[in-house]
């Protein structure tokens, strides 16, 4: 064999076993690293993490979604028009039909609405129809291991992927789940609710009393799981979520939410008052509140959202998220007659 040859062969073997590491996770620093930490601080089989991370496959394709999501720098109007159709609410209403058992024991026991939770499972999953295709193994090790390096927060979300990777590992062998068998979506959020595995091992229950907690393929664990979801986090029965407000088109910036870090209330319904952001209907003035401004089509319209307004931002960030799922949920309500 000529020494060209050679070396041609040696090229060429080389950038086959690289494509071959890059596909998977066996012989990735970070996932090796990660299978110490389960062996020494878990108690996990290392032969048997490693033969998990050599089948753990990099996901371009959800790599490439988490650097655009679709909804994000979208208008109100537009915004809610993805997550509050007609479609979600003609589903919603077959939905809370099918699980009226259910959804009644949960707003029972936990004090939760019904329609709050069906708006949520309809926003996430229209009711269990998207709940993502891919592996959550594939997901999580992509994200944890190979998370965008152009985004700047690249270093605080693979830290991130990587504890809900742990958690993964934890929370299929407690419940005596395969890891290559769940699937969920491009981030690892899972089942009808999208629980991400900590909020899975935090929140998700038993519901219908069978020993498994199936967030796929089971609705009642899924509706009671959602509702402990908003339970821990703190929701209150029977109090208001929302209300309209009007406000003059020369109030300052800087009362209404901006981000996700705006999110929790810290002035009085009263302090909004006398800055003019005025709410149309009665509402204890000492209630704490955070103040939106939505773009609509032509102008703007006003909200003044209290705690339990709060609470469905701890499911998902953002306030026009948490607007979709409580306007939804209304439509859903009066569409059932409650």
């Amino acid at each position: 064999m000529t020494l060209r040859l050679k070396t041609t062969c040696a090229i060429l073997c080389l950038w086959m076993a690289q494509s071959c590491a890059a596909d998977n996770y066996s012989e990735n620093p970070a996932a090796l690293a990660l299978v110490d930490e389960m062996v020494r601080e878990e108690g996990f089989d290392r032969e048997q993490l490693l033969q998990l991370f050599a089948q753990a496959e990099r996901q371009d394709s959800a790599l490439k979604a988490m650097t655009r999501p679709a909804e994000k720098s979208k208008a109100w109007w537009e915004y809610r028009e993805i997550f509050a159709d007609k479609d979600r609410e003609k589903g919603g209403v077959a939905f809370f039909n099918e699980h009226r058992e259910a959804l009644a024991r949960a707003e029972s026991e936990l004090g939760v609405p019904a329609e709050i939770i069906v708006a949520i499972i309809g926003v996430e999953t229209r009711y269990g129809r998207v709940t993502g295709g891919y592996r959550v193994i594939d997901a999580l090790s992509s994200m944890a291991f190979d998370y965008p390096t152009e985004l700047s927060n690249h270093v605080a979300r693979s830290k991130f992927f990587t504890s809900e990777l742990k958690n993964y590992l934890l929370l299929t062998r407690e419940q005596s789940f395969d890891p290559l068998d769940l699937t969920g979506s491009y981030a690892g959020a899972m089942g009808l609710g999208q629980f991400m595995p900590s909020s899975y091992r935090e929140y998700a229950i038993d519901f219908d009393g069978d020993d498994i907690i199936d967030i796929w393929n089971n609705p009642v664990d899924a509706i009671g799981s959602v509702a402990n979801y908003f339970k821990r986090h703190g929701w209150r029965s029977g109090e208001t979520v929302v209300v309209a407000a009007d406000a003059p088109a020369d109030a300052p910036e800087q009362l209404f939410v901006k981000g996700r870090k705006d999110l929790k209330p810290q002035r009085s319904v009263a302090e909004f008052a006398a800055a003019g952001i005025v709410a149309r209907e009665e509402v204890d003035p000492e209630a704490m509140a955070t103040a939106m401004k939505f773009e609509l089509r032509e102008g703007y319209e006003y909200w003044l959202g209290l705690h339990n307004f709060y609470v469905i931002t701890r499911y998902n960030h953002s306030a026009m998220y948490a607007m979709s799922v409580y306007q939804l949920s209304q439509r859903l309500a009066a569409e059932v007659g409650r």
